[in-house]
Parts: structure tokens; C-alpha cells; sequence
């Protein structure tokens, strides 16, 4: 099998590809976190840089409502729905009289008012609004246990394996749980989901009913980081939670922390996983869609050589005190390549390198056919291949 050195490319951007890594280099020592769990992600890749009981399932509080804006965020992608769509509030969503809500976060709405499904996901977002998120069930499933189970029907596609739901706002219940790694992954989907609604989970305050809010996230006016969302929760049972998404230059890491002691205690323990991401950690574009990588002697064709290469684009986070050492290699399946043979066809593999240890594979394609050569052509070859 032929093996092939070549120096991977190391810009930095932003894309959503995933790179099929086997394992990370050596990384820096983590800092030590005070909390339940928690779990540091870079975005582009979806690689968890650090953890600590990150499948231990736990009661989510208010980050139960990432679930609910995501659902409402894809059906609105599904034109089941607009931003723009007014809801009229039911008496279901109403706080007066209803012992669930008691002491807990509203957005004060009323029966009977008339807003926007995009004010809602504002009050549902800023203010963690219970109410809001009653008024957005009903509207978009005609129920909470509708809307539920489109909740969990998500968890499923999203692969949550730590993940159930039974409320759409998060205030306790039996059988309710998540994960660090899970809300993480949750979290991912949001940003890269729907864009023009993200924003909202870096509004600071809102006003509705003549009534301000600030929002929950202290972490917002953090002038160290550029976080511009996610969301925070508490309940008694939960202590005290948060998610934190920060942008570092082009890169953007995805920090959870559950059960905490305190308000300050989260946002404390998310500043420094970030703070520890950002400072020892690059989002590495390793390959790029159509790169070639090499040449490879083809027998028998109208070409002499076939460019090979990578079919789409790989990134990887990468320590920044290991990158001048990442290498690749490729492997070719067969040691001889035969005309005719069809671009995109895979003929080998590609392995990533840190120092000795391989840390990423990925196939290894033709970037272009090649026909069948004349007769004195394939003659020739015959006569050399056979040598």
C-alpha cells in the first residue's frame, strides 16, 4: 500500500462540518470547575474539548426552553407558521390563579392579548417566560402535550440520548432530564439553525406590559468575552444552570454548566471554560473540499497521472501547541491505479497525524476521470507496468 506525506492546511474559519476525529492530541490540563457537570464544544466542530460528568442526567430547569424555541424555530422553517403570525393568548397561559406558575419567570401576558409569535420567542428567550411558552405550545401543536412530544420527537432526531421532556417550560416535573453533553448538542443545533432568530438570545433587556426584564445572562455584559447567548436556569432541584456561546475572532465555542451554587457560581464556571477554550484551542481547517493532495500514477489511460484529494471540507479544534505538528498521510487502497476510473472514486485513505499518534481519517478520492488510452498507449503501458 502506498503511503503519501503532505502538510495539512491550517487556515481558521467558520463552517459547520463535522471532522471525523478518532482522538484529540495531549490537550492542556482543563481548569477545575465547581458544579454538577458541564462540558466545553467548539461549534464548527461539534468536539467536546473538555467535560466532566456530561452524561449524568439532570433536571434542565429553564433550559428546557432551547428545546421549546427550537421546536418553534423549525416550524417556522416548515411554514407551519411566520415570525410575523399573531397569537391570541389563551386563558391556559395566564399566571393569575395558576399554582404552577406560582413565583416563577413570566413574561406577563394576558388572555386575550394579541402578539407575534416572534414577541413570544422575545419573552420566551429574554424574560424564560412560562407563560410564553404556553401561548407558543398552544399556538404551534394546539396543546402542551402536543408540543411535548414534538419536543421529544427532536430529542430522538437529534440523537439526545440523556434527554426527556414533559414540560415546554421547564418548572419541575417527574421524568423531566438532560444532559451537559446533550444541551450542548442542542445548543449547536440552535445557532446553526436559524440565524436571523439567534439574535434574540443576545438581547439584555424587554419591555412588555409596561414591564422591563433583564435578561438572566450575566455573562452578556461580560466586556472579557463575546457571548451572545444561550440561556440560564434554576429551580431548587436543578441549582442553578447555564448555557454560554462565545465568539473568539471567527471561532465560537459552546460552554454548559449545570448545577452550580449560585447565580455568580455559573456564570463564574462558564467564563472559565471559555476563557481556557479560547486561549489553548484553534479551529483548524484541515482539508478543503477539492484540495489536491497528490498525484498518483494511473495505468492505461489518456493521462499518466490522477489528482487525488478530499471530496468536502474537514476541520478539526486542535490544541495551538500541537498544530505546527500536525501532519497527513495518505494510503492508497490498491498500489496500482487502472484506467478508466470515474472522478470522486475513493481510492484511499487519508490519516492526520499529531506527532506519531493519528488523531483523524477520512477517504481518499480521484478529483477527475480518466478515459481509456489509445491502443499503442495501453500498449506501452503494458509493457512497462509489466517490467
Amino acid at each position: 500500500m502506498k503511503r503519501r506525506l503532505f502538510i495539512a492546511a491550517s487556515c481558521i474559519a467558520v463552517c459547520v462540518n463535522s471532522a471525523l476525529a478518532a482522538d484529540l492530541p495531549v490537550t492542556p490540563q482543563p481548569p477545575q470547575i465547581q458544579a454538577a457537570s458541564w462540558v466545553l464544544m467548539d461549534y464548527t466542530t461539534g468536539q467536546v474539548l473538555t467535560a466532566g460528568n456530561e452524561h449524568q442526567q439532570r433536571n434542565p430547569a429553564s433550559l428546557t426552553k432551547l428545546m421549546t424555541g427550537y421546536v418553534v424555530d423549525r416550524a417556522i422553517d416548515s411554514h407551519r407558521i411566520t415570525p410575523d403570525e399573531v397569537v391570541t393568548v389563551g386563558p391556559d397561559a395566564w399566571a393569575k390563579g395558576n399554582p404552577v406558575f406560582d413565583g416563577s419567570s413570566l413574561m406577563f401576558i394576558k388572555p386575550g392579548d394579541r402578539v407575534t409569535v416572534r414577541d413570544l420567542s422575545r419573552g420566551l428567550i429574554v424574560d424564560s417566560g412560562n407563560d410564553a411558552c404556553v401561548a407558543l405550545a398552544d399556538h404551534v401543536a394546539g396543546g402542551q402535550p402536543q408540543f411535548v412530544k414534538m419536543m421529544n420527537d427532536y430529542v430522538q432526531k437529534l440523537h439526545l440520548r440523556d434527554t426527556h421532556f414533559e414540560t415546554v417550560h421547564g418548572l419541575d416535573a417527574p421524568g423531566q432530564h438532560s444532559s451537559a453533553w446533550d444541551l450542548a448538542v442542542l445548543s449547536r443545533a440552535i445557532i446553526h439553525g436559524e440565524p436571523q432568530f439567534y439574535h434574540m438570545y443576545s438581547e439584555k433587556s424587554l419591555t412588555w406590559n409596561g414591564i422591563t426584564q433583564q435578561n438572566r445572562n450575566g455573562l452578556l455584559w461580560d466586556k472579557t468575552l463575546n457571548v451572545d447567548g444561550l440561556k440560564t436556569g434554576h429551580t431548587s432541584g436543578a441549582g442553578f444552570n447555564i448555557v454560554a456561546s462565545a465568539v473568539d475572532g471567527q471561532r465560537r465555542l459552546i460552554s454548559v454548566i449545570m448545577g452550580a451554587d449560585s447565580p455568580k457560581g455559573r456564570e463564574d464556571q462558564a467564563r472559565k471554560l471559555l476563557h481556557w477554550g479560547q486561549q489553548n484551542f484553534d479551529t483548524v481547517q484541515v482539508l478543503r473540499q477539492g484540495q489536491k493532495v497528490g498525484s498518483e500514477r494511473i495505468w492505461f489511460g489518456d493521462k499518466k497521472q490522477v489528482a487525488v484529494g478530499t471530496g468536502q471540507d474537514f476541520w478539526l479544534a486542535l490544541p495551538k501547541s500541537e498544530v505546527p505538528y500536525i501532519k497527513a498521510k495518505y494510503t492508497l487502497t490498491n498500489k496500482d491505479l487502472q484506467a478508466p476510473i470515474a472522478a470522486h472514486q475513493q481510492v484511499g485513505e487519508i490519516a492526520l497525524y499529531d506527532r506519531d499518534k493519528v488523531i483523524a481519517h477520512w477517504p481518499l478520492y480521484t478529483l477527475e476521470s480518466v478515459g481509456k488510452g489509445g491502443v499503442f498507449s495501453r500498449l506501452n503501458d503494458w509493457f512497462h507496468h509489466k517490467a
